[in-house]
């Protein structure tokens, strides 16, 4: 269905409306994601800074707000749903109403973070522990000897103390792909994605070890699955009901530990339940899946989207991001999908982007403030011909700069040339961008004097 807007002046704006777009360039706002719920008066009175008017998105809004403009509008609604159709041999998923309690979010409940390069150290010798634990882990399985579930407590512990510190750090552990991917396993990245995702929306310290456990051994049942089902790229009927039993497997062998904290089991049987009640293995549906289940399964599906088994290079975060948001009040509810992609950006650490320039950069840093404005590193020019040596660019300090010439009446906006992302990049489009040595170089090397020269080049 098409998206059914209507332009609402900012002083009549409502709780529950859903806004979709601005009456400027949502990079000339703080409003990090393109498109969010009005959850309280602070929202409306930071959007009556910046607009004059807004567009509310109809059929997302919710309440009896909601119920109003959808009366309003209902003969062009029905005229866009009757020209809507799926492309061919799409199943097209449709968006159920459950009666589910929002969930509560607190994005102020940690210090700001620390810079990257600071915890980087520390997260590298964590990530190879988590590594290593993994890999006794499934030693220890495979010959029925007890699971090492004090080491394992003990390194997602640490981990998640490090991600409170900066999670820019563990981000960019879990967005590059090493050679070895038999151990940088997909369930080493979600479990990085998970914390990140809980320190985002405010978890306290207990469940986010809980999250990042789970989420750590929800695929221990793989192992007595068959490799041909495990690896099969479609799976008939019988043989998907065979690979589902991979959840009631990893719950058996987990619950055998008497070590292993209960609410770590209740994430692990639950996260491939799904918001709409199509998931398995006992249908649940929206507020039936535990928080901390339903949040376990949108880091699963993005890293499996990001990270597609057998698949040279992985989906770029833009498009993984969006059949995610397809897929709200779906597969996932809707409220956790939006602060999992703010959670993590809508340009990830890692992500290879296109600037206004032309220039090709990596992300190598969030700033969690201005989501579209990250520091990067710029590994081409504006011709696509790799530079000798890349330069670390700052797009917010550029954009502060740049607007206080504006605002001193200097220059215009047009004058000063606002750099922006224009998109993503497959990472197969520019092989030769070996983003593994961009991060080492940013994160590791020490090589200070000229590098700092660079910090902050003039555009």
């Amino acid at each position: 269905m098409a998206i059914q807007q209507a332009k609402v002046f900012v002083e009549d704006l409502q709780r529950g409306m859903f806004v979709s777009r601005l009456d400027r360039p949502w990079t000339r706002t703080p409003f990090a994601l393109q498109g969010f719920y009005i959850r309280d008066l602070d929202e409306i009175r930071q959007l009556q800074k910046y607009c004059r008017y807004v567009y509310v998105d109809v059929v997302k809004t919710v309440g009896d707000v909601g119920v109003k403009l959808r009366k309003i509008t209902r003969a062009a609604a029905e005229a866009s749903a009757a020209d809507a159709s799926p492309a061919r041999g799409t199943p097209r998923r449709i968006p159920v109403a459950i009666n589910c309690k929002p969930v509560q979010v607190k994005h102020d409940s940690y210090a700001p973070p620390e810079p990257a390069r600071k915890e980087a150290a520390k997260a590298r010798q964590l990530h190879d522990r988590i590594v290593q634990g993994m890999h006794e882990v499934m030693v220890q399985l495979k010959s029925d000897r007890p699971l090492p579930t004090a080491q394992v407590n003990q390194t997602v512990t640490l981990m998640v103390d490090s991600v409170l510190r900066s999670p820019d750090a563990f981000s960019w552990l879990a967005r590059v792909r090493e050679r070895d991917e038999h151990t940088y396993s997909h369930s080493v990245r979600a479990s990085v994605w998970a914390v990140v995702f809980g320190r985002h929306i405010g978890l306290r310290r207990q469940e986010l070890v809980q999250l990042g456990i789970a989420t750590l051994l929800k695929d221990v049942g793989k192992l007595y699955i068959a490799e041909a089902v495990l690896k099969a790229e479609k799976r008939d009927p019988r043989a998907e009901l065979e690979y589902r039993k991979f959840v009631d497997y990893s719950v058996k062998l987990l619950s055998a530990d008497a070590n292993i904290d209960p609410q770590v089991l209740n994430i692990v049987q639950c996260h491939k339940e799904q918001y709409d009640g199509s998931g398995y293995p006992r249908g649940l549906r929206g507020g039936q899946i535990p928080v901390l289940a339903r949040m376990c399964g949108i880091v699963t599906f993005y890293d499996e989207a990001t990270n597609p088994r057998g698949a040279e290079f992985p989906l770029p975060p833009s498009k993984a991001v969006g059949q995610l948001y397809e897929l709200r009040n779906c597969a996932f509810q809707e409220q956790l999908v939006v602060e999992f992609i703010q959670s993590i950006g809508l340009y990830p650490t890692g992500t290879q982007v296109e600037l206004s320039t032309g220039e090709i950069a990596v992300v190598v840093e969030q700033s969690h403030q201005r989501r579209l404005k990250p520091k990067v590193m710029l590994v081409t020019d504006r011709n696509k011909q790799l530079l000798e040596k890349p330069k670390l660019f700052d797009m917010a300090a550029d954009d502060d700069r740049k607007r206080a010439i504006v605002d001193k009446g200097k220059k215009t906006l047009a004058e000063v040339g606002l750099i922006t992302i224009t998109q993503d990049l497959d990472p197969s489009r520019y092989p030769h961008i070996n983003v593994g040595r961009v991060r080492d170089q940013y994160l590791f090397e020490q090589r200070l004097p000229a590098f700092i020269a660079r910090l902050l080049p003039a555009r």
